[in-house]
């Protein structure tokens, strides 16, 4: 077997072609769009270089079949966040074949150790936890939502034969719109936007630039208390970010809280784009678009995609979180379109969000494992630190 780096054209799509071998006799498998790859190892498109390192590879077997694919990246201003120096791993693809695996695992391992690390976590981003992130270990009979990571499941065997631990684990819920929420959620709601000076407005595109402000003023607050080497985020991403989503963005899906003209919350969801993004073979060229738009007006987007929840710290604990589902439920059963949603991502070490979600009648649909391999078998592993109090 070969393991060759990605460093030109014809290597860099090859990294692209092989999920098209694994995946060949998958139903359910979406690929992923190839500009959101390619976006990830791209430094004037991806700001994590500006603090860090990615590289690629692909593996050619004895034949010089592909048979699998690997990144590995460090982020200095993660790196030691929980303990020892830690780099990353991901876009992990491979044959059902132990020794080939454990090479792709060997290449990044090694690596990552010339550059200081002592541990990786994978399969993970790098980038953003909102998007390819952990490994599927449930929930492989649905086809996964737009930037999810979707994987056999014998994926699960090869990582923990290596010697991967389970750092945390990540669930995604599914709620059917027309689902009757919990009496007391809407006394609350009427609680805090009737007595206590909250009011709760979907985006306005017309406004981005204000929302774009509002968003990186709560996300600061919320991120940067619980995160050490936390970056803050600049206007011009938070623009940026918003910018990159327009095309695709329903401005009545991204909800923001105020307490008394102050922003203090948001809730960032959009159309589950999987459902149209099937229909163009991982290809947004012109045919591609074409097929969006179509599909698009054909009305295939019927489901949410509810990304993140950010809630600034002085704020937790009054009933926010469930006040942005209301609102969003509030907006969606007028419409009637959006048959259902999904609430993506919830780490096992955030029970409170969990038990929230839960709450107002969402089920389990997918589960996926972030893991973590020390390079020192003798070293103790910890999991990821519960967030908050798990009464």
């Amino acid at each position: 077997m070969e393991i060759v780096k990605v460093s030109d054209k014809k290597t860099a799509k090859a990294f692209l072609e092989i999920p098209k071998i694994i995946y060949a006799s998958d139903p359910n498998w979406i690929p992923h769009l190839d500009r959101d790859i390619d976006a990830v190892f791209d430094p004037r498109k991806n700001s994590r270089f500006h603090h860090g390192e990615a590289i690629r590879w692909i593996l050619r077997d004895a034949e010089g079949r592909l048979a699998g694919r690997v990144a590995a990246f460090t982020d200095r201003s993660l790196a030691g966040t929980f303990g020892q120096p830690t780099g990353g791993m991901g876009f992990f693809e491979c044959i059902n074949q132990q020794e080939a695996a454990f090479l792709l695992f060997d290449t990044c391992k090694v690596w990552l150790s010339a550059r200081g690390m002592e541990a990786m976590d994978g399969p993970i981003n790098f980038g953003g936890k909102e998007r390819f992130w952990g490994l599927l270990v449930d929930g492989f009979e649905i086809p996964p939502p737009y930037l999810m990571n979707y994987n056999p499941p014998y994926y699960k065997n090869l990582f923990e034969a290596y010697g991967f631990k389970n750092y945390y684990e990540q669930y995604v819920y599914h709620i059917e719109s027309k689902i009757e929420l919990p009496a007391i959620l809407e006394k609350k709601f009427q609680r805090l936007t009737e007595t206590q000076g909250y009011h709760f407005e979907h985006m306005r595109l017309k406004h981005m630039e204000k929302y774009a402000e509002d968003f990186m003023f709560i996300y600061n607050q919320a991120w940067g208390e619980v995160h050490n080497n936390f970056q803050p985020m600049t206007k011009k991403q938070a623009l940026e970010n918003f910018a990159g989503m327009k095309a695709v963005i329903d401005e009545q899906l991204i909800i923001f809280g105020y307490h008394h003209g102050k922003p203090v919350a948001f809730f960032v969801s959009i159309p589950e784009l999987n459902q149209i993004f099937r229909y163009v073979n991982g290809k947004l060229n012109l045919l591609g678009k074409l097929k969006f738009l179509y599909y698009k007006w054909l009305g295939k987007c019927r489901i949410i995609y509810g990304l993140v929840f950010g809630i600034i710290p002085e704020y937790q604990n009054r009933g926010l979180e469930s006040a942005l589902i209301m609102s969003l439920k509030h907006i969606v059963s007028k419409r009637y379109f959006y048959k259902s949603m999904y609430i993506t991502w919830l780490g096992d070490f955030n029970p409170k969000m969990i038990r929230i979600v839960e709450h107002i009648g969402a089920k389990r649909a997918l589960s996926l494992i972030c893991y973590r391999h020390l390079f020192d078998e003798q070293a103790t592993f910890e999991r990821h630190p519960v967030i908050g109090d798990t009464r």
